[in-house]
């Protein structure tokens, strides 16, 4: 739909038409499915990890399991935020997105993923400080220093995410509004705006290709550190313990990381790559992180079993 400017020939968008995934129509049903179990499952995950931490007292107290909670907060609303609107791609309803809708998803997506980029970051610092200098740990990183941390990221991306979505949107956007990708984002968007994107493109490349690159480096040098702390463990034991620990953090990072590099650095290019591998970073990410940190993580487990049996025993006094 779009309305006639009275003081010009052109039309102002007042929505968008997300096009969604390419698919064959009759893996429409399936994908349907696939994606929509996806959510249910990243949903009950996360919330089973915020759970099992508000329940156990000798868990919500330190900040290796701060962190952990926000990750699983941030990850069910990120993925609320674009999982279900990218289920009804594959629904014979229509694809279309108010044009305010489309500024709010922008916006709340920014801010989601920046916080997230940050809270790896600080997950990879506080896996440093407690294996390279475990002396100091308790100084250094306390529950209190983290939750100022996250509460400063909290502000400062939510400052990002509107610069953002007010560079993107200040655009005049006259036709077509078709945007070729599964939800708005900066990219797909600016390809549809009516005036020069360079500074826009520009801001993109920097803000958020070269931040997340640095943010990405930042936590292999802090790996680069603790594995070469691990090497100097005598037991093969403890250097398999630690190894599992920073592994599964590493590979979620990996995961969420690459992807996102990959699409920011080429934020003035169309490829068709760009939309599985946005798929993967985003959706893949949020489920894979309560599996990895619950099935790989011993305090996890044994808070899990300590939960279950005082459900348990509950059930039987009733």
């Amino acid at each position: 739909m779009s309305k006639t400017n009275n003081t010009s020939l052109d039309t102002l968008v007042t929505d968008f038409i997300l096009l969604g995934l390419s698919h064959p129509p009759n893996l429409r049903i399936l994908l349907f499915l696939v994606f929509f179990i996806i959510y249910i499952l990243t949903q009950l995950g996360n919330l089973l990890i915020l759970l099992t931490m508000w329940a156990d007292p000798k868990l919500h107290a330190l900040p290796m399991y701060i962190l952990l909670g926000m990750l699983s907060f941030l990850d069910m609303w990120l993925s609320s935020v674009i999982v279900p609107r990218l289920i009804l791609d594959f629904a014979p309803a229509s694809k279309a997105i108010p044009y305010g809708g489309c500024v709010a998803q922008l916006y709340f997506f920014h801010i989601l993923g920046s916080t997230e980029c940050f809270l790896y970051t600080l997950m990879a610092y506080d896996r440093y400080l407690a294996i390279c200098q475990p002396l100091n740990y308790p100084v250094l990183m306390n529950g209190r220093l983290c939750t100022i941390l996250v509460a400063g990221a909290w502000v400062a991306d939510s400052i990002h995410g509107s610069i953002q979505a007010t560079l993107t949107f200040h655009l005049h956007y006259c036709g077509p509004n078709r945007v070729d990708y599964f939800f708005c984002d900066i990219p797909a968007v600016l390809r549809l705006a009516c005036a020069d994107t360079t500074v826009n493109q520009l801001v993109t490349f920097v803000d958020m290709g070269v931040v997340a690159a640095s943010f990405f480096m930042l936590i292999l040098l802090s790996y680069a550190n603790i594995v070469h702390a691990i090497l100097k463990i005598r037991t093969a034991n403890g250097q398999r313990r630690a190894f599992s620990t920073c592994g599964s953090h590493l590979t979620v990072v990996t995961v969420y990381y690459v992807p996102c590099i990959f699409i920011y650095l080429r934020a003035g290019s169309k490829s068709p790559l760009e939309g599985a591998v946005a798929v993967f970073y985003i959706v893949v990410t949020a489920l894979l992180n309560p599996l990895i940190y619950t099935l790989r993580n011993q305090d996890m487990k044994s808070a899990l079993k300590r939960l279950t049996a005082v459900q348990g025993a509950a059930n039987e006094n009733e």
